[in-house]
C-alpha cells in the first residue's frame, strides 16, 4: 500500500523528457546557482562515469579535468536545479561504472566515439516526431 502511495508521489517530481545517456558520454550539465537574489546558470561539461539509483533518487557522477586537477560531481537526473543534459558526445566503453578513468592523465583518458549509423538515427528521429 505505502510503495503505491509512494510511486505516485515520486511521478510528479520525474522529469517527464531526459536525454539519454550512459558512462563513457560527455555531457554538458546545466546548473543553477543561485548567488544572493541573483541565479544563473552555469554548465559542467565532462564524461560520464556512472548512473545509479532508480526513480527520484537517480543520479549520475561526471569527472573532468580542470587545471590539472580531477573534479568529480554528483548530480541528481530528476533535480529542478539542472533545466537541461546535452550529450555532446557518445563513448564507446564495456564498463557501466569508469572509475579506473580518476587514474589515468593526457591521452591514456580518452574514450573512444562510438559510431552511430546515420540512417537509423534519422528513422528513430522522423519516428520520435510522428509519436509526439
Amino acid at each position: 500500500m505505502s510503495h503505491i502511495l509512494m510511486g505516485k508521489v515520486e511521478g510528479d517530481s520525474l522529469k517527464k523528457r531526459t536525454v539519454e545517456f550512459g558512462p563513457g558520454d560527455t555531457v554538458k550539465v546545466h546548473v543553477k546557482i543561485r548567488e544572493g537574489e541573483k541565479e544563473r546558470i552555469q554548465i559542467f561539461q565532462g564524461t560520464v562515469l556512472r548512473r545509479r539509483g532508480s526513480g527520484t533518487g537517480q543520479t549520475f557522477t561526471v569527472y573532468k579535468m580542470s587545471s590539472g586537477i580531477g573534479v568529480e560531481r554528483v548530480f541528481p537526473l530528476h533535480s529542478p536545479n539542472i533545466p537541461r543534459i546535452e550529450r555532446v558526445r557518445q563513448g564507446k566503453v564495456r564498463r557501466s561504472k569508469l572509475y579506473y578513468l580518476r587514474g589515468l592523465v593526457g591521452k591514456q583518458s580518452r574514450i573512444a566515439e562510438k559510431k552511430v549509423d546515420i540512417k537509423k538515427a534519422r528513422k528513430a528521429k522522423v519516428k520520435e516526431a510522428e509519436t509526439e
